[in-house]
């Protein structure tokens, strides 16, 4: 597991729930991985936005922020969260309608009782985090 190397992300982590703080972490190592292995993507930076953890592209600019949290009053649940104003959501909803829960226009829900859907949240991850040098490749 990738260490924390900001320690506000890192307490944010340890404020959790014991089961949301598993999940959390599990879906963090999806999102360094899943930069990891996707062309373009390079280092992510790993803050705090909204008092949520946040993945940004800084050095490549290649993507678009992806925050995750837990939802507010229900231990069960958590979110990976995208910006609003993005396609991203609405591209996700077409391509995983009926395998992922949404949102509105901003995320994708998880419940903490079933197994991370790794290989679809890895393909939408792997989308956010390419959103900005798709953008730059359409005519």
């Amino acid at each position: 597991m990738k260490q924390f190397k900001d320690a506000q992300v890192a307490a944010i982590f340890d404020a959790y729930p014991k089961a949301t703080r598993a999940k959390l972490l599990a879906l963090r190592k999806l999102i360094f991985d899943t930069a990891a292995r996707t062309d373009g993507v390079g280092e992510l930076e790993e803050t705090l936005k909204w008092g949520q953890p946040s993945y940004l592209t800084p050095i490549t600019k290649s993507g678009s922020t992806i925050r995750i949290d837990g939802i507010k009053g229900d231990d069960t649940r958590y979110a990976v969260y995208f910006i609003c104003h993005t396609n991203l959501v609405e591209t996700f909803r077409e391509l995983y309608r009926g395998k992922l829960r949404f949102e509105g226009n901003r995320g994708i829900v998880l419940d903490g009782k079933e197994s991370l859907p790794a290989q679809e949240l890895g393909h939408c991850i792997a989308m956010a985090l390419t959103y900005q040098l798709e953008k730059r490749r359409r005519p």
